[in-house]
């Protein structure tokens, strides 16, 4: 789909999420997750590889990399979503296609379909230029609950 598939778009949205993972909290704080660019229906995120993240074999954690995967998922749908929305992972698929030892991260979330209660977001992960993971999900999109 292309960018005006998606409309509404809210930059201001899309801002402050870029904004807030300069310095993030939980477990994209401790993943070290940076949002690059924020557009309508993609996201573009980096990871840097540290050594706490890497697995006694020397490759990075396969729990990693889906952490990274589902926080990318989620989070390319708020500035499309009405304020007040929020999506939920109800599945995802990752494949991994080559261990990742060194370097950066970097994830391409593209949002595939969004109707008004769920949507399919692909994500590719590149290490130095090498595709290493591609996954996708289903994430489900909620109301706000409404005053009773």
């Amino acid at each position: 789909m292309t960018p005006s598939a998606y409309e509404p778009f809210d930059q201001s949205i899309a801002d402050a999420l870029v904004k807030a993972h300069d310095a993030p909290g939980g477990l994209p704080g401790y993943l070290g997750i940076r949002f690059q660019e924020l557009t309508a229906g993609r996201l573009l995120a980096t990871m840097m590889v540290r050594d706490e993240l890497v697995t006694p074999m020397g490759a990075v954690h396969g729990g990693v990399m889906a952490g990274f995967v589902d926080h990318t998922l989620g989070c390319v749908l708020y500035p499309l979503m009405k304020r007040g929305q929020w999506a939920a992972t109800t599945e995802f698929k990752l494949n991994y296609l080559r261990a990742v030892k060194t370097g950066t991260l970097t994830a391409e979330a593209t949002v595939l379909s969004m109707g008004r209660r769920s949507a399919v977001v692909r994500v590719d992960v590149s290490n130095e230029g090498k595709l290493v993971c591609v996954a996708q999900g289903t994430l489900l999109i909620s109301d706000p609950p409404t005053g009773k």
